[in-house]
Parts: C-alpha cells; structure tokens; sequence
C-alpha cells in the first residue's frame, strides 16, 4: 500500500488550546481510507505539528488498516517548515519536548515499516488537515 497524508495542527495563543488534523488517501485509487481531527489540550503548534504525524502513524498499525496490506510508502504533508525540516535531519532540534515527539515518531516509522517522505507544503494546499484542526478546536 502506497499513501499520502496530510497533517496539520495549531494552537490558539500558542500556547494555547490545540488540536491535529489528519487526511490519509489510499494513493492507488485517491480513495481518503481516514480524516479526523482532535483536541490534544493545552500546548504550542509546533508540539501540535508533531502529534498530527503521529496520531497518522498511529492510525496505520490499526488492525483494520494492517489488514490491507504491508505499507511500501507514505508521502507526509505538512505546512510547517520547521517540522518537516527536523525530521528530515535538516535542523537540529533543540527543544526537550520536540526532541521526545521526534523520537516517537522515529518508533512509530519502525513499526509502521515502508519508506517515509516528509514534505513541506503551502498552507493552501493543506486546507482540508486544517479544517479538522479548526472543527475540533470550535467544537
């Protein structure tokens, strides 16, 4: 199975209440397979960003989802820079807490299996991960 997801998170006031969004697409066929957002409590956009990617990674090793098959890729989507840039190995990452988050979301690649790909991308065209970010925060 090949997949694109896009993630999103924010927090108003930063820190502030936050919440993620999440968009997975089956890429065979484009078929969205999940979307969802959540309240994640009181934290920054960037501790945000991070939860998005791995409550995604979290939602592959569903049962449900391991039964479609063993993962060659995944494409991740996000419009933060900094976030992207850090798991690529670009930045270093100097903040304890991120530096946690980073090396949760290294555990979860491991156990999800394929190749993974992060991408940073216009806010633009990752509207529909922010809607779920935005709906959870206002509900």
């Amino acid at each position: 199975m090949k997949y694109s997801i896009h993630t999103d998170g924010g927090a108003r006031g930063n820190p502030g209440p936050a919440a993620i969004g999440v968009v997975i697409e089956n890429d065979v066929d484009g078929q969205v397979v999940a979307e969802f957002g959540k309240t994640i409590g009181e934290t920054t956009n960037n501790t945000a960003e991070y939860q998005a990617v791995i409550e995604a990674l979290s939602y592959l090793l569903r049962p449900d989802m391991r039964e479609r098959g063993s993962i060659q890729s995944i494409s991740f989507y996000l419009d933060s820079t900094l976030v992207v840039n850090q798991l690529n190995g670009l930045y270093k990452i100097k903040q304890p807490h991120l530096r946690e988050l980073f090396m949760k979301v290294r555990v979860l690649e491991e156990q999800v299996g394929g190749q993974i790909h992060y991408a940073a991308i216009p806010r633009e065209q990752n509207t529909r991960a922010d809607f779920f970010v935005n709906k959870a925060l206002d509900a």
